[in-house]
């Protein structure tokens, strides 16, 4: 490879962002929960590997008619990763609500599932009444007991509303009849996979948003990346056939993040140690932290 070509000055790489100190617009943060998974694990490595992808990307991004945008006018910082988050998740919690008091956005980079339950707790948890939750997922999430299948049943126990939640892609044969009569019990809204096409992703969007805004207060918006067509994350151990392409699952998370009121994101469900030799999976979690800053950078 030409290192003159990876060290071009008229071809800012993305990520590289510095250590979080006090103050940001953004703060990235790696959340490596792992142990609780139902199936064997080693997400933990994942952070790591989707910060690496991040430098096969440009800070400037394309918006069609409004021509081209650069990422480089907002302060955006790494925190680093929470320590021992699946053994302290009340430290985790912590450190995550010191974060989101110093930015106007977090992005957590998971981990497995159960890395949503401190993020949110974190964001939220302090009006729980008005809050909301906006999960982009092939399942429901709502089993018994601490998993990676557990983290919305585990917001609700907290406090979160049922009909602030709105839940986006859910799958067929994925789920079962309990949990999906726990969900209409609760009054979650459920937008299944089948409602999701490339011309209504503004629609669905807004009717996500119908649900997690209901209360007037934050929200947080989990990206469980098996929501994705299993040809595309190969790294995500639950993905099926069939699920939405990464073209929606990008478009769907920029206008999720140009939200005034969305404060938080989650990235999670990827274990990097299984990955394509070509890095799919975490080129497409790189790709979504580029859109999540993408929608930010947009907000009025």
């Amino acid at each position: 490879m030409n290192s003159a070509v990876s060290h071009d000055s008229s071809w800012p790489r993305a990520g590289d962002y510095p250590a979080h100190r006090d103050h940001a617009d953004v703060v990235v943060v790696g959340v490596p929960t792992h142990k609780t998974s139902l199936s064997p694990s080693r997400a933990d490595t994942t952070p790591r590997a989707i910060r690496e992808s991040l430098r096969k990307y440009s800070d400037t991004f394309y918006t069609g008619e409004n021509g081209v945008r650069s990422l480089e006018g907002l302060a955006i910082t790494d925190a680093g990763d929470v320590e021992n988050p699946d053994d302290d998740r009340e430290g985790a919690v912590i450190r995550l609500r010191e974060l989101v008091s110093q930015s106007s956005l977090v992005i957590a980079l998971g981990g497995d599932n159960s890395a949503t339950v401190p993020v949110a707790t974190a964001s939220l948890d302090r009006n729980w009444d008005t809050a909301g939750l906006i999960t982009l997922d092939a399942h429901f999430d709502v089993r018994t007991g601490k998993s990676n299948g557990s983290p919305v049943r585990e917001l609700i126990e907290l406090g979160l509303p049922g009909p602030h939640i709105a839940q986006l892609g859910i799958a067929d044969f994925a789920n079962s009849r309990t949990y999906s009569e726990f969900v209409t019990l609760h009054g979650i809204t459920v937008i299944p996979r089948r409602d999701i096409t490339p011309w209504n992703l503004q629609d669905i969007t807004e009717r996500a948003f119908l649900a997690a805004g209901a209360g007037g207060g934050d929200i947080h918006v989990d990206i469980d990346v098996d929501v994705c067509d299993r040809a595309f994350v190969p790294a995500c151990p639950a993905s099926l056939p069939g699920g939405i392409s990464p073209y929606e699952l990008r478009a769907l998370v920029r206008v999720l993040a140009a939200h005034p009121r969305v404060v938080s994101f989650d990235i999670t469900e990827i274990d990097a140690s299984q990955d394509s030799p070509d890095g799919r999976t975490t080129r497409l979690a790189a790709l979504l932290i580029l859109e999540i800053l993408a929608g930010f950078n947009e907000r009025p």
